[in-house]
């Protein structure tokens, strides 16, 4: 490539016109991935969508019989039509992608709809609950779905305004723990790791349209099956970012494997965007490879200047004389004296039985002090310095930095009296040191065996179980490096398994009074043994039989759900204690609120005849903070007004719409559902400043009909 780059410049230095058609034909190959990390970037994916209502024009899969454990047909068919014989719904079917394509006709009900990932999409949401103990706290939201069609919908409510996404992927072992075109991967496939990295890449393209591309971060957990080819891949999805990779043990046991090291550990991949860079934070030394108990303590430092530019000439109005008194309660400043340019400052007395202590240095030469004569008078005043063990003329001087003076003025280490010379004493005993740590974490509180993983989920959903939780704590202080100076951050977790992300945030507000929100997607699949029995008992995907024991509304809603409420989904309080950072019992839950979704999909005509409004209404509400009630009904008057939002169908009522818009604090979006743009512009000259139009459904349907355009 730097050849080609060396050839490019003398091609335009020639031709500027040539250089740059040059250009453009390079970048088009480069595109195609003949470079870097090469995969069957175009694997096709698609998705079952079972409890979605079978309509004209739908793809769709022929189900097996109930009762069958076999998956059933893969081919595709397109419903021609619909029609109704004895009360049930018959579709007419036709082979896709066929020469001469057969056709069937089938009962609805045994039909699944299928979406592929090229297809448009029109999204809605139905509320399936919500917990409420926060107060006007923004909600933390629960989403229902197939991922990738879950992120589509946040382009339109979240479009680069994420500040931070946690993410704990499929770690593709091989041990049939993912699916891939409805069918679990298995560690015999042959296309095993481009599925896995074409399914990695169409989410993190729309998770990069996501992030606030000023200041965010994307945290990625992975093992060594796939940690190289995420590193590269997320090297090309995010070209211009600084990604970083952490070490960290989560399990300290170790995991035995025949051949080989048993793994105690995997990976963190930090792709910091924009400003984004970790905080210091305050931590235990156990954070630091090497332990150094002295961090614990306020740092006081030689107020003579060693090392570089630490002679007297480097800086002369740093020579200047201490005058200090040995006292039987200890040594005592007596005075500071100006700086002194004089050769004979030997013959320099401070009276009253005191001493001089000039700046020399260890081969008695003449050194400098680090502060100036009158910086080190306020340091004096201030309790900063002190005498260290008495030696006369030689006796060595301290004092506090300006850094570790924040640590007392924040009352990190609280002053709790003065020695003679007036130095502060202070109390160390709870202070742990900020600072931004290494690359390797071998932290107590992330073992995912531990109380902040499987003794954590037991004590929330016993007997309920799941496989590999990560540690509550693992994930907390993941974020926290990141969304600690935020108190209202927004976080996702598209890959949200349990719930840990949104459980993390929860610690988080706690700890500090934040607001921070949470979007946790997870789909609602069935374990694969779980699954046979359903199948043989005559149950399909879709029947509220076999989705009660799916993930989403057998584990994630119940557990954030005791989270919130410190009770356990049989209204037991939780019994144990969160532990580490915020130490308090489980049963006091979070003052927090929750509200939980499913994914719809909707026909864009329904959408823009305003047929859909009660499923597009939620994504308004996330849009404008997920704060408060959502608007679902707009009553006679056409109009109505939430704690964040307001929407206007009936633009006979714009005025009494306007006006109580402009009298509620706090209304940020203003939603104009009309076809017409004077109109709408007209509501927009009304609307106060701050408040921002919005107008539907031409902003919906705009946003989702660019889906197809977008790079599988």
């Amino acid at each position: 490539m730097s050849r080609l780059t060396e050839l490019l410049r003398q091609a335009r230095k020639a031709n500027a016109q040539l250089g740059a058609d040059l250009e453009a034909e390079i970048t088009a190959l480069t595109k195609r991935r003949t470079f870097g990390l090469v995969f069957e970037q175009h694997q096709p994916e698609a998705v079952d969508l079972p409890g979605r209502a079978v309509r004209r024009g739908d793809k769709v899969r022929v189900l097996p019989p109930r009762g069958e454990t076999k998956a059933g047909g893969q081919l595709l068919w397109r419903v021609t039509r619909i029609e109704r014989v004895d009360g049930r719904r018959v579709a007419h079917l036709a082979e896709m992608d066929a020469e001469e394509p057969e056709t069937q006709a089938v009962l609805a009900d045994d039909l699944v709809v299928v979406a592929e990932f090229r297809d448009r999409i029109y999204p809605g949401l139905v509320e399936t609950g919500r917990v409420e103990r926060g107060g006007d706290k923004p909600f933390h939201t629960v989403i229902d779905a197939e991922n990738y069609h879950a992120l589509e919908m946040l382009t339109y409510t979240h479009r680069h305004s994420i500040d931070a996404i946690y993410i704990d992927p499929p770690y593709n072992t091989g041990a049939r723990d993912w699916k891939y075109n409805n069918d679990y991967v298995a560690g015999d496939d042959d296309y095993r790791h481009s599925k896995w990295l074409a399914f990695m890449e169409r989410r993190l393209k729309i998770a990069q349209e996501l992030l606030n591309p000023e200041d965010s971060v994307l945290i990625v957990t992975i093992d060594e099956k796939e940690y190289l080819r995420l590193g590269l891949l997320l090297e090309q999805t995010f070209p211009e970012v600084r990604i970083s990779m952490i070490s960290t043990v989560v399990n300290k046991a170790g995991s035995s494997r025949k051949g080989a090291f048993s793994r105690t550990d995997e990976y963190l991949f930090f792709v910091q965007i924009g400003s984004s860079s970790p905080k210091a934070v305050p931590l235990s030394l156990e954070w630091k490879v090497a332990e150094d108990k002295r961090a614990l303590s306020l740092s006081w430092e030689q107020l003579l200047r060693r090392g570089t530019n630490a002679a007297r000439a480097d800086r002369p109005n740093g020579f200047y004389p201490i005058f200090i008194k040995q006292m039987p309660e200890g040594p005592v400043f007596v005075g500071v004296g100006d700086a002194y340019f004089g050769s004979d400052w030997r013959a320099v007395s401070g009276g009253e039985g005191s001493v001089a202590v000039w700046p020399l240095r260890s081969d008695g030469s003449e050194g400098r002090w680090r502060v100036s004569a009158e910086m080190f008078r306020e340091l004096i005043a201030a309790g900063y310095a002190r005498i260290s063990r008495w030696r006369g003329d030689r006796t060595t001087i301290e004092y506090v930095p300006r850094g570790e003076q924040g640590k007392v003025e924040r009352g990190s280490f609280p002053i709790i009296g003065h020695r003679s010379d007036g130095s502060i004493i202070v109390d160390d005993s709870g202070y742990k040191p900020e600072f931004v740590p290494g690359s390797q974490w071998r932290i107590a509180s992330h073992d995912a065996g531990g109380s902040g993983g499987k003794m954590l989920i037991r004590a929330l959903l016993h007997p309920r179980p799941f496989p590999f939780p990560k540690s509550l704590y693992a994930v907390e202080d993941a974020l926290r490096f990141f969304v600690a100076d935020k108190p209202d951050a927004m976080i996702v977790d598209f890959f949200s398994g349990s719930g840990t992300t949104a459980h993390a945030v929860m610690r988080l507000n706690r700890q500090d009074g934040g607001r921070r929100r949470s979007i946790s997607i997870t789909n609602n699949e069935v374990s694969a043994d779980e699954q046979k029995r359903l199948r043989l008992e005559g149950l399909r995907p879709g029947d509220p039989e076999w989705e009660q024991w799916g993930i989403c509304d057998y584990i994630t809603k119940p557990r954030l759900t005791a989270a919130v409420t410190g009770r356990t989904p049989q209204g037991e309080p939780l019994k144990g204690d969160y532990k580490f950072t915020d130490e308090f019992p489980m049963s006091e839950g979070f003052e927090e609120n929750a509200a939980f979704f499913t994914l719809t999909y909707e026909a864009p005509l329904s959408v823009r005849h305003n047929r859909a409004f009660e499923r597009v209404t939620p994504m308004l509400w996330l849009r404008a903070g997920s704060r408060g009630r959502v608007i679902y009904d707009l009553g006679e008057d056409g109009w109505d007004v939430a704690d964040s939002y307001g929407v206007l169908e009936n633009l006979d009522q714009a005025d009494e719409f306007v006006a109580a818009v402009s009298a509620r604090e706090g209304i940020d979006i203003a939603f104009v559902v009309t076809d017409d743009d004077s109109a709408f512009q007209m509501v927009c000259r009304e609307l106060p400043s701050e408040v921002v139009p919005v107008r539907l459904y031409e902003s919906y349907l705009q946003n989702f009909e660019i889906n197809t355009g977008r790079s599988l």
